[in-house]
This record gives C-alpha cells, sequence and structure tokens, in this order.
C-alpha cells in the first residue's frame, strides 16, 4: 500500500486524539508523525460504519437474540447455531476443510441471553493480540504481529464505510494508477444464483485493518461473521501458526482457502487495466495484485448492504 502523497500538518491535538482510538494498536513513531498524511486522513473505527449509497446501517441491531440460559451455548438448543458450531475454545472451526462455498456464520449478540464468556462471541470482542503497523520496503504501510497467534485465533476485522454498489463503482473509477485501492467486494452466493455483494471501504474511516497487504501465500483468511444484523463483519483469522514479528496478509481475491467455481473476474479490458505489481515476494506470486473488474461496469441484479 502506497502513502498518499499531499502533506497536511495537524495540531498535537490530533495525534493525542489518534494515539487514543488505536490503544489497542502499537503505532510506530513514523506512523504518527505530521509527514505522515495516511493517518491524518485516516478516521479511526473499530467497527463498520454507514457509508454513502448503503441500504443498511451497520450499527443497528436487527437479529433476535438466543433465549440460552446456559454460560456457553449448545448447538442442540442455540437459534444462532442452527448451522453448527462456529469456535473450538475461540478458534475458528474446520479451518482446515477446503469447501467451495464457506457455510455462514452468526455469533451471538447483544439481545442473547447467554453470559458473555459464551463461545460463540468472538469477533464481537475485538483485539486480542498486540499488532503494530510498520514500514516495509516494497509495500508502503504493512501490518504485523508481536505475539504469537495460533492457528484459527481471530486477528482483526476489515472495518470501514460500508458502500452502495453505485458509490463503490465510483470511487474505484475515480482512482488512478498511483492511488491506493482499500475498496474489497465480498459475494456471498446463497442459493438459485443470488448474491449479497458487500462493499467496504476505509480508505478514510477505517481500523487496523487497512494496512493489511497481500500475499498469493496468506496467513490470514477472510470470513463474513454476523453478529447483530445482515451487514457482516469482514472478520480475518490465522489461517496458520503465525509467529511474532511477522507481516499479516491476506488475499485481496479472495481465492485462499475458498474453492469456488467462479472467483470473480480477475482481468480487466486494456481501457481500465492498472495492473499494480505484486511484491509478496512468495514462489506462488502472480506478479500482479488481485483486481475486480466488474466495479467498472453496471453489476447485475446486486443485494447490496
Amino acid at each position: 500500500m502506497s502513502l498518499i502523497t499531499e502533506l497536511h500538518l495537524c495540531p498535537l491535538a490530533w495525534l493525542a486524539f489518534l494515539k487514543s482510538q488505536l490503544k489497542h494498536h502499537l503505532l510506530p513513531e513514523a506512523f504518527l508523525h505530521p509527514e505522515n498524511t495516511e493517518a491524518f486522513h485516516l478516521q479511526y473505527t473499530p467497527e463498520p460504519v454507514m457509508g454513502p449509497g448503503a441500504e443498511t446501517d451497520p450499527t443497528q441491531i436487527t437479529f433476535p437474540g438466543c433465549a440460552c440460559l446456559t454460560a456457553s451455548c449448545l448447538p442442540a438448543a442455540c437459534s444462532c447455531l442452527l448451522r453448527g458450531e462456529n469456535y473450538d475454545h475461540s478458534c475458528l472451526r474446520d479451518i482446515e476443510s477446503e469447501v467451495e462455498f464457506a457455510r455462514p456464520m452468526f455469533e451471538c449478540n447483544v439481545m442473547c441471553q447467554c453470559s458473555e464468556q459464551c463461545e460463540n462471541r468472538v469477533v464481537q470482542r475485538g483485539l486480542q493480540f498486540s499488532l503494530q503497523v510498520f514500514k516495509t520496503d516494497k509495500k508502503g504501510w504493512g501490518l504485523r504481529t508481536l505475539d504469537l497467534i495460533p492457528k484459527g485465533r481471530f486477528v482483526c476485522e476489515y472495518a470501514g464505510e460500508i458502500l452502495g454498489t453505485l458509490e463503490a463503482r465510483r470511487r474505484i473509477q475515480q482512482q488512478t494508477k498511483h492511488d491506493s485501492n482499500y475498496i474489497i467486494a465480498v459475494r456471498e452466493h446463497i442459493c438459485n444464483g443470488q448474491i449479497i455483494e458487500t462493499f467496504v471501504d476505509p480508505t478514510h474511516v477505517g481500523n487496523v485493518g487497512r494496512f493489511l497487504n497481500h500475499s498469493c501465500e496468506p496467513n490470514l483468511l477472510m470470513v463474513p461473521v454476523r453478529i447483530d444484523s445482515m451487514v457482516p463483519r469482514l472478520a480475518l483469522f490465522a489461517a496458520k501458526d503465525i509467529l511474532p514479528n511477522e507481516e499479516l496478509s491476506y488475499d485481496y481475491s479472495g481465492r485462499f482457502h475458498n474453492l469456488t467455481k467462479k472467483n470473480g473476474n480477475q482481468e480487466m479490458s486494456d481501457k481500465h487495466k492498472i495492473g499494480k505489481p505484486c511484491h509478496c515476494g512468495t514462489k506462488s506470486c502472480a506478479a500482479f495484485l488481485p483486481y475486480d473488474s466488474s466495479l467498472y461496469s453496471p453489476l447485475e441484479n446486486p443485494t447490496t448492504h
């Protein structure tokens, strides 16, 4: 991810506010330096927020809660676990299995009668590991862990503005080849050809997840998790044991650990082709970063949050 080149000096009060908002993350002094305009353009939010064109406010509570009175919910009785258990001792279950499409995940929410210690409450608890934004050699800013993260553990969210389709397309088409793109399009295939699409943009309003870089052999995988409403939280889990000081990354294309028949269009017409090089350095590097050509043309029958 490249830096914003404009220089906007900000008062010390803004630096203090930024530090308070990022109290759960460790940032190098260079990131908080006035010359790093990327920090000054970011309004920090730990959860998704409603942006232009979004049909649903992600902060609204629309799901009913379960009636479980036990300390931790059980699949046979809990309405939130009708599709099976999600976690095993805070680790994502079935992480070893590669399926054509991931099953939907629902956590217990604020309306549930189960305790706050319920095992089906993981993403909503937020960060549990110390993460650090750092300057990479070729990829701009990156994110690494200072702790050992066991395989399957929740690491962080990819939070930002929830956009409508037209707004996501408008922002994408306004970008130049020199601009960093943080917009992600998540498509969930339901049945009978129906697709739920969610567009998240943390460019100006986001969390620490926006500093994650792409890798063709990532150590994180993204899973849409629903808690209070149908608007998914884009949760990133450890795909393997991650060592301290190791950079965190995920596959921007969504192909990793998701054996879909069609993983979206990875090609563009020459008119719109950006072709940003990939610097992940892995043996299976595809040489160029993934991109979604569908945002350059009308989308068919989208259901957007």
